[in-house]
């Protein structure tokens, strides 16, 4: 199963709209649901509602992503695995490094992930669209 990406540029983008994203300053409302207790600052990225209902049909332990709070960052997001996947191996990564993630937690790891998360912030991710 592949999912699609779009790849030539979106007219409809602006400058302004690519700058957020790409600096993911459009993240920012999301510290709202922290605040709510709905999310964690550093956790498994959480996906559309369709797309986990797509992936948990093949791959294993897709599910386990869920015994902890989704988060504004993660160690997938952080590893390269960030944005749209082009092929089902990327997402398999991106959940291996989740899993990964909330099997080896300590605060050590958060601060680490925070720290990762802003420097991609002043650098730049290519992956950002």
């Amino acid at each position: 199963m592949k999912l699609s990406r779009q790849k030539k540029p979106n007219p409809r983008v602006t400058v302004v709209g690519r700058t957020l994203r790409k600096t993911s300053i459009d993240e920012a409302p999301q510290f709202v649901n922290v605040l709510l207790g709905n999310m964690s600052v550093v956790g498994p990225r959480p996906h559309m509602v369709e797309h986990d209902e797509m992936y948990k049909k093949f791959i294993d332990r897709y599910n386990v992503r869920f015994v902890t709070k989704p988060g504004i960052t993660g160690w997938a997001q952080v590893n390269g695995y960030r944005g749209a996947t082009e092929d089902d191996s990327l997402m398999e990564k991106r959940i291996e490094h989740d899993l990964w993630y909330i099997k080896n937690w300590s605060i050590g790891l958060d601060a680490k992930i925070i720290f990762m998360t802003m420097w991609s912030l002043f650098k730049g991710d290519k992956n950002a669209f």
